[in-house]
């Protein structure tokens, strides 16, 4: 495990969550249980100074009251880990311990207290500093709104200010 800058691996990351089979969101309960959900869209990015990911999470998602917490890790496989992506990002950790069911190894953060996941390649340990839910009238592309929210249920942009990035393919 070797610290690095956000920005080492972009190109990369952004691949793997763009094009490939996406990335982990980790979060933990209040009691410290890790929970997992696959994300597609993430951005990274400068805001007020400091490194930042951004992540999506419909307020539906499980995953959404965990980040009331104020922490979260994106866990990024790149290339790896096609099979845990996939159950993570169609079952609800309100009705299954991902950790458990896939046989998760986790590792403790060093910044926050949601762990990494060690397996993968890259670690992104975040503080949330910021998050805006948005709004019907806010999406100005009809094509996203038809295409994304036919049904409601808008995400929330959580920002996370980059704590700790870490290369754990060392």
């Amino acid at each position: 495990m070797r610290p690095i800058t956000p920005w080492e691996p972009f190109a990369e990351v952004q691949e793997q969550v763009l094009h490939g089979e996406g990335a982990f969101l980790v979060t933990a309960d209040a009691a410290g249980r890790p929970n997992a959900m696959t994300i597609g869209w993430l951005q990274l990015g400068t805001v007020w100074g400091r490194p930042v990911a951004q992540v999506l999470v419909r307020p539906s998602r499980y995953t959404h009251g965990l980040l009331a917490s104020g922490e979260f890790v994106v866990a990024v496989p790149l290339g790896r880990m096609g099979e845990e992506l996939a159950f993570c990002g169609s079952r609800s950790g309100r009705d299954v311990d991902k950790f458990r069911e896939l046989r998760l190894r986790s590792a403790p953060g060093t910044a926050v207290r949601v762990p990494l996941l060690p397996d993968c390649a890259i670690a992104y340990e975040c503080r949330v500093v910021a998050r805006a839910e948005l709004r019907p009238e806010g999406i100005l592309d009809e094509g996203i709104r038809a295409k994304y929210y036919a049904r409601g249920d808008l995400h929330t942009l959580f920002l996370g200010e980059v704590l700790a990035t870490w290369d754990l393919r060392e």
